[in-house]
């Protein structure tokens, strides 16, 4: 059935050729996105497994390892191992199916092996993808924490890879939070990878939710981990950089992102890190700084789901008018002053000087002494200013 086509949910016939698909041909397959578009899965799958001619775009070569796989797949097995994990096997044309995912195109997933009980479309709705640096610091682990735990504490789903370092932190946070998180894996849902998050991994999947393109028991490569990544920028509103070299994979998340039209941000570090260089380069570029949870929200969610604006401590002096304030700043650290001297300073009339010493006695700043004027010395020089010593 071709996919412009697609019922709001497929026939059990096209579900099982697309979960045969996913054996047999690669994430993000152009070619194979294109003859679903054009043939749909059944016919697809027929072509393969009835030595038909090759369909456009491969060569005898390429048709060849594409039937040998196809003679392999057993999606029935598939479909009943992703069952006995309690989970689920969806399509687009799906009610749980992400239509952002379709933003690929013709690289869009054939399908997602889920293990987890919540709905993916629905958490899907309010996401953002944390993604950074394998071998990070102690700096970005705490960063992704903490963005983790601040973003699933405000209702937002944080997606990531389930990698070490900077990806763990995120989904460490989150489930700190009780929050919702979504692994994607390059490789089977049922398959620990990397190993020493297995038990994160377990954790991701009884609390949230584990998704990937590849069938149950298929292993990572390098090229799975990169076409992983567009899936994890299409699934979500915008990525957040936390620490990524250079040549970092977790950049080729933000380009997906950009050309999806996504919002792209990144959280700098240090100046002389090249942990964060990538992030610094990206925020050259395109990129929006973020440092928060509340700074991330405020560039993907609703009107009006403003950061907190920032701003150093307040002061006594930040609620003086703007003359008292020019007459306060006149005086000397130390030592009495006219009046007249100051309105010749300041600009003023000499009246209009003493008034505002007079304000600024009253307010406890200054204090008469004899025929002149000083900082009050219960304040201390330019204590109550805020100004240092000159």
């Amino acid at each position: 059935m071709p996919e412009d086509d697609e019922p709001l949910e497929l026939c059990p016939e096209e579900r099982l050729a697309r979960a045969a698909l996913t054996r047999i041909a690669e994430p993000g397959d152009e070619r194979a996105g294109r003859w679903l578009r054009t043939h749909g899965a059944q016919e697809v799958v027929r072509a393969l497994r009835e030595d038909a001619s090759p369909l456009p775009g491969v060569d005898e070569q390429r048709w060849a390892g594409l039937r040998s796989r196809a003679e392999r797949a057993r999606p029935e097995a598939d479909l009943a191992a992703i069952e006995a994990l309690g989970g689920r096997f969806i399509c687009p044309g799906d009610r749980e199916w992400p239509g952002q995912l379709d933003a690929l195109g013709v690289t869009r997933p054939i399908g997602l092996w889920l293990r987890g009980a919540p709905n993916l479309r629905l958490w899907a709705l309010r996401s953002v993808a944390i993604v950074g640096a394998r071998a990070c610091t102690e700096y970005g682990v705490h960063v992704a924490a903490v963005l983790g735990a601040g973003l699933a504490e405000r209702g937002w789903t944080v997606v990531s890879g389930a990698a070490y370092g900077i990806d763990g932190a995120a989904h460490r946070g989150a489930l700190a939070a009780g929050g919702a998180t979504v692994g994607v894996l390059a490789c089977g849902v049922d398959v620990a990878y990397p190993p020493g998050h297995a038990e994160l991994i377990s954790r991701i999947a009884e609390q949230g939710l584990m998704l990937a393109e590849l069938a149950p028991k298929d292993h990572p490569s390098p090229s799975r981990f990169v076409l992983r990544n567009r899936v994890i920028a299409a699934l979500t509103r915008g990525t957040v950089v936390v620490e990524a070299a250079l040549r970092s994979g977790s950049l080729s998340t933000a380009r997906h992102a950009r050309r999806l039209g996504r919002f792209v941000m990144g959280v700098p570090g240090p100046v002389t890190s090249g942990l964060s260089a990538g992030v610094h380069e990206l925020l050259r570029e395109e990129g929006s700084l973020v440092t928060d949870a509340a700074e991330v929200i405020e560039l993907i969610g609703s009107i009006g789901e403003l950061a907190p604006r920032r701003q150093g401590a307040s002061v006594p002096r930040d609620v003086l008018p703007s003359e008292a304030a020019m007459v306060l700043d006149a005086l000397p650290a130390r030592g009495a002053v006219r009046s007249a001297q100051l309105a010749q300073a300041v600009g003023i009339t000499p009246d209009v000087a003493v008034a505002r010493l007079q304000e600024l006695c009253a307010l406890g700043f200054v204090e008469r002494l004899g025929v002149g004027w000083q900082l009050s010395r219960s304040a201390g020089p330019r204590k109550a200013t805020g100004h240092p010593i000159e």
